[in-house]
């Protein structure tokens, strides 16, 4: 039978097993990454999600090039990830109610946000507002997209100005905070939520603890970024189960209704 290794206290595992509990470690508690489809396939109600903005794919305005062409990266992130783009967003049923959804990938090039990103979230923001939906985002993210230059920290202001047009609509967006979410994103829709939930030991910081201890030349505390000092701090609302996740988003749907 096929084994896999957990990434945090490096237990050798029955895949099924750890499939079938959700990607989670049953030793650690160690909650692994998820891809786009699958925490659809998780959170929505079966058979629900139509996905929207598909169509829309990145370009290679600026010919960039580092060791590789952005081209080159993208056609490897669309391979590796199965999506064209770091971010799935479309309608979908969550305990019976509607709402718009939005899923992003860390497959898909580190999560990365760039113009493509910030359109889909304005795409399924104005969605919501038309269709009177609340919105709901999980994300993961190692922040703006380097290929992309200056456009892609434009998304920052966009998605927000976005999430401001949600707000004055009066209708609610719950961010599901996931390992990592850092950078451009940790700065922008990310933190301007109604309600923040966030896995457990999720990475929540704009930027990680290396980079810090880095620049500085300090030691950092044991657990800077984590969600659990977050949780302290009032940075987040509160730290869910993955496995738990789905419900408390219908408890949370159905109270706002």
């Amino acid at each position: 039978m096929a084994k896999t290794t957990c990434k945090s206290c490096k237990s050798e595992l029955e895949q099924k097993d750890f499939l079938l509990n959700l990607k989670i470690c049953p030793k650690c508690n160690y909650h692994d990454y998820m891809s786009a489809r699958e925490r659809v396939e998780i959170t929505a109600d079966e058979g629900t999600f139509h996905e929207v903005a598909g169509e829309i794919n990145s370009l290679d305005f600026l010919e960039f090039y580092d060791l590789k062409s952005y081209n080159s990266r993208l056609q490897e992130a669309r391979l590796k990830s199965g999506l064209n783009e770091a971010i799935l967003v479309g309608e979908a049923k969550i305990g019976g109610f509607s709402t718009s959804f939005g899923v992003m990938d860390f497959n898909f090039m580190g999560g990365s946000m760039g113009s493509v990103v910030g359109e889909r979230i304005k795409i399924i923001t104005d969605y919501s507002i038309e269709k009177k939906l609340p919105l709901i985002i999980f994300c993961a993210s190692g922040g703006a997209r380097m290929q992309e230059g200056i456009i892609s920290l434009m998304q920052m202001a966009k998605t927000v100005s976005c999430i401001g047009r949600l707000r004055e609509a009066r209708l609610p967006y719950f961010c599901i905070i996931t390992n990592p979410t850092a950078g451009g994103v940790s700065a922008s829709f990310a933190t301007v939520a109604d309600i923040i939930i966030s896995e457990p030991h999720a990475m929540f910081c704009f930027a990680g603890p290396r980079v810090v201890e880095q620049t500085i030349k300090k030691a950092i505390p044991f657990d800077f970024g984590l969600a659990e000092r977050n949780l302290r701090n009032g940075q987040i609302d509160m730290i869910i189960e993955r496995k738990d996740i789905r419900g408390v988003l219908g408890k949370l749907l159905r109270l706002f209704s």
